[in-house]
């Protein structure tokens, strides 16, 4: 073992919302894989409220009404739709009661929580993959959200119009403006960290309601309650045939939170109990995505007989009404709505993500700014217009979510039993538990591949041979999450009995989280403190990629 010259706590990087020491940052942690954004936390103390507003930041967007929408549309009984929604929204809040509870009991994010599983290094593949999904999304709500600005903007500056007719790299000029407003705000906003997140969020979600809750009525004064339909569609189908539409209901609602559902935990570590993040996730999944849905029909009903025509895009529907005060407070707010899912959704994830992949190098701000950089040079405006464009390229990798879900599922639950050594996450110790080989745990980098190639081609070659003529069996694809889903927790388990790899620490006790009791502070208590002093930084351990037998893979690292 070598030594770099002493390093204080202020060459550290400080902790993402948090003052200096927020991450039990200790002296023993390798500087490849730790920082204080990564480190457990010293204090979590997110309410169950807290969540429930990460919740409504995440539902209350444009792309969630639209989403609602369109299963009020689909042919079915009101009923009917409200049971595929119950059934896919449940499923959503169970799933991500599984995720959050490694990272709530260890206080570290989705990417660190995931070395027990891929490893110290291997943890980076599932990190890099949702960072990516994250970085392409991100780059789309700021578009959209940029797209309510713009009405904003030609309402009340006329003059404005003239910028439509100047464009560079395929968006106007106005588009420009607006889009560089709201990246301006969204950076802002994430730099003064998590806690300033959680203040925006939990104001953001209850303003949203207030301003449907108004469109509402409004709409409903004017359409006469006798003319609201909880059935958007003109057809209906018979009882046999709407049996696929219901679980292709039940399906579209999971794969629309499978995203922020895979890094929950980045949020879950905040809580202050499990107990609490459980209870925020009731309350923000059934209940609230329940009477969000159901405003959305009743608001989307009412334009028909109200505009003469259905509209199923909240901003186009605040634009009808078409009076000031109407379209600034309607736009605002839905900006606000986009804003507040960018956040939660495509920002701090890729931020965790990218710092995880070289920590010493990358601090959180600095990974969430690599996103908000990389989104814009994607330039979304160009391909979000394009189905096949996203179908293509971002069905790829979130194709891969289910998987990736799978096995953290079953590496933490099952093999590992629930039992993680916390300090051992931040060694790069060839003899640690979690270095496997090479850095890699073979069954989890084994699963990946066999269980995202026939899930990616489930995703992928469906609409292909639909698009070529061939044969329809595109429905297929509606559920390729649970296919992922299911085949990485079983190819995973599999190649685990066949070469078991996880270790389940078997009668150690000290700097264990077995799951039990809440929160990092189980396993921190008798452990050194957060660096309050100079210290030797611990470098290289043993040779990087260049080391005997280094992969590819390791290059990432």
């Amino acid at each position: 073992m070598t030594s770099t010259p002493l390093t204080g706590p202020h060459d550290l990087v400080e902790a993402a919302g948090h003052p200096h020491g927020g991450g039990n940052m200790k002296p023993h942690y390798d500087e490849r894989l730790a920082n204080e954004d990564l480190a457990p936390l010293r204090k979590q103390k997110w309410s169950s409220y807290n969540i429930f507003a990460f919740w409504m930041s995440d539902v209350h967007s444009v792309g969630g009404y639209v989403t609602a929408g369109s299963l009020f549309a689909l042919g079915l009984q009101s009923w009917q739709v409200l049971v595929a929604l119950l059934a896919g929204i449940v499923i959503v809040q169970v799933f991500a009661n599984m995720v959050a509870k490694p990272s709530q009991k260890t206080g570290v994010p989705y990417p660190v929580i995931n070395r027990v599983v891929f490893g110290i290094r291997g943890a980076n593949i599932p990190a890099i993959i949702r960072g990516l999904i994250a970085i392409a999304w991100y780059g789309v709500q700021t578009f959209l959200a940029a797209e309510s600005l713009n009405i904003i903007f030609l309402k009340f500056i006329p003059g404005s119009a003239a910028l439509l007719d100047v464009s560079f790299a395929g968006l106007s000029a106005l588009g420009w403006i607006s889009y560089a407003i709201l990246w301006v705000a969204q950076f802002l906003l994430f730099w003064n960290g998590m806690e300033v997140i959680r203040r925006f969020i939990d104001w953001a979600g209850p303003a949203v309601y207030v301003v449907m809750i108004v469109l509402a009525i409004y709409l409903v004064s004017q359409a006469g309650v006798q003319n609201i339909s909880f059935t958007l569609s003109t057809t209906q189908l018979d009882f046999w045939a709407s049996i696929p539409v219901m679980f292709a209901a039940i399906a579209l609602v999971v794969s629309y939170f499978s995203g922020p559902m895979l890094n929950f935990g980045d949020f879950a570590r905040y809580g202050k109990s499990f107990a609490a993040v459980k209870k925020g996730n009731f309350w923000g999944l059934p209940i609230n995505f329940l009477f969000f849905s159901l405003l959305t029909v009743i608001t989307a009903s009412a334009t028909v007989p109200v505009f003469g025509s259905l509209i199923t895009d909240p901003i186009k529907t605040v634009e009808q009404i078409d009076t000031p005060f109407a379209i600034l407070l309607g736009g605002l707010t839905f900006v606000t709505a986009t804003v507040g899912i960018n956040i939660v959704a495509n920002f701090i994830s890729p931020a965790f993500d990218f710092s995880n992949v070289a920590p010493k190098k990358i601090s959180w701000r600095a990974g969430g700014m690599i996103a908000a950089v990389g989104s814009t040079f994607l330039m979304p405006w160009n391909w979000y217009s394009n189905a096949d464009a996203i179908h293509y390229s971002l069905g790829v990798l979130g194709a891969l979510i289910g998987p990736l879900f799978g096995i953290l599922i079953a590496g933490y639950y099952i093999a590992a039993r629930q039992r993680v050594k916390v300090d051992a996450m931040f060694t790069m110790d060839t003899q640690g538990p979690y270095w496997y080989r090479n850095g890699f745990n073979p069954n989890a980098v084994k699963a990946v591949v066999f269980a995202g190639v026939p899930t990616v081609a489930i995703a992928i070659f469906p609409k292909l041979f639909a698009d070529l003529g061939l044969f329809n069996i595109a429905a297929i694809s509606d559920y390729s999450w649970f296919i992922g889903c299911g085949l990485g927790y079983v190819l995973f388990l599999f190649f685990e009995r066949l070469d078991p790899r996880i270790p389940t620490f078997d009668g150690e006790t000290e700097g264990i989280s077995d799951g039990t009791v809440d929160g990092a502070a189980a396993t921190t208590a008798s452990e050194p403190s957060a660096v309050s002093a100079p210290v030797a930084v611990v470098t290289n351990t043993v040779p990087d990629a260049a080391a005997p037998g280094a992969t590819s893979r390791e290059a990432l690292a």
